[in-house]
């Protein structure tokens, strides 16, 4: 990728920003749209657009003489106005196919999630052909999933697209999903929903940014993978209470050892939006009936296309990411 000049959305991110790093170590000419400016990668090299992804103007200055936009920006969480979502996930998303087509870009890979399949059963070693759900419990996967079919509807013989779908991203940098464990967790606020070891599956940081560089090696017009979607994982489904304990170890904080049953953790999570709803409260319920199907049903998926179409093999296992990010936590 050394002639190319790439776009990353969200390039200051916890995976935008290890596959800006991957870019770099390349030597390709990379960009990065994100709301804010970010020192650490001016310091290698990046090229820096602020702004947002629901302003056509600004998302159209930065896609300029590119042959290739990972887009891996978006609005993430479980609560929040149904407009955020849209705007970010939905919006932001057209913005980019409509720059793609008016600058020539050539290829996009789409950074999307297994939860836009998610219909709140257990899903055991299902490959991509899973139909979207009927219906969604929170506002994320509903919008992630209409942009990711704009995505593939979007592929044709000028423009090359993909969607990759990795499952619960960790390791270290992680800003997002491992300090709320750790903190919960050294807050006593953690609790296992439900009495079964369901397996799912989730993906080293290094390993999801591998993934993103090789599919985007294998795209172009008319290539096997163009207007494909794919899982990306470990390969190693592991019970989610296992993975969170072990997480959890990493911050030196105690392992989840009290449980609730699902029935009442999804009540509680019925209750908690109704509230928050109602009084229209803007930070995060502790429970959603999304959060509470998510960790007490298995998830975890067939990957064979991935490997199959553009190499995808996890170099890095789940033991050695977690003495990876033990060693980040303590250096910290």
């Amino acid at each position: 990728m050394k002639e190319s000049q790439i776009l990353v959305t969200g390039g200051g991110g916890f995976l935008g920003g290890a596959i800006v790093r991957q870019l770099r170590t390349q030597n390709a000419q990379v960009r990065s749209l994100s709301r804010q400016h970010y020192p650490e990668l001016a310091q290698i090299g990046v090229e820096q657009f602020q702004g947002s992804l629901s302003d056509p103007e600004v998302v159209g200055k930065a896609a300029r003489g590119c042959d290739l936009v990972i887009h891996v920006a978006a609005k993430a969480g479980i609560w929040g106005p149904y407009h955020d979502y849209y705007q970010t996930n939905v919006v932001g998303t057209e913005n980019i196919l409509n720059a793609c087509r008016q600058h020539g870009v050539p290829r996009l890979v789409y950074t999307s999630s297994p939860s836009v399949v998610f219909n709140g059963k257990d899903m055991e070693g299902v490959d991509e052909s899973v139909p979207y759900p009927d219906h969604f419990e929170a506002h994320y996967p509903k919008t992630k999933a209409i942009a990711e079919q704009k995505v593939i509807a979007a592929n044709d013989d000028s423009l090359a697209t993909v969607s990759l779908r990795p499952h619960l991203i960790w390791g270290p940098g992680d800003n997002h999903l491992v300090p709320r464990i750790i903190a919960k967790g050294k807050a006593g606020q953690l609790r296992k929903i439900g009495q079964r070891d369901n397996l799912v599956d989730s993906i080293y940081i290094d390993n999801a940014a591998d993934a993103h560089l090789q599919v985007a090696e294998e795209l172009h017009p008319g290539s096997r993978v163009a207007g494909k979607v794919y899982f990306i994982s470990q390969d190693e489904p592991i019970s989610v209470w296992e993975l969170i304990n072990r997480i959890l170890a990493c911050g030196n904080a105690p392992p989840v050892r009290k449980s609730i049953p699902t029935g009442l953790a999804c009540f509680l999570g019925t209750l908690c939006e109704r509230i928050y709803g109602l009084l229209r409260l803007k930070s995060e319920p502790r429970m959603t009936r999304f959060l509470a199907r998510e960790l007490s049903t298995a998830h975890w998926f067939d990957i064979s296309a991935a490997k199959r179409d553009f190499g995808f093999h996890p170099k890095v296992s789940i033991t050695e990411g977690l003495n990876r990010l033990a060693d980040h936590l303590n250096d910290r």
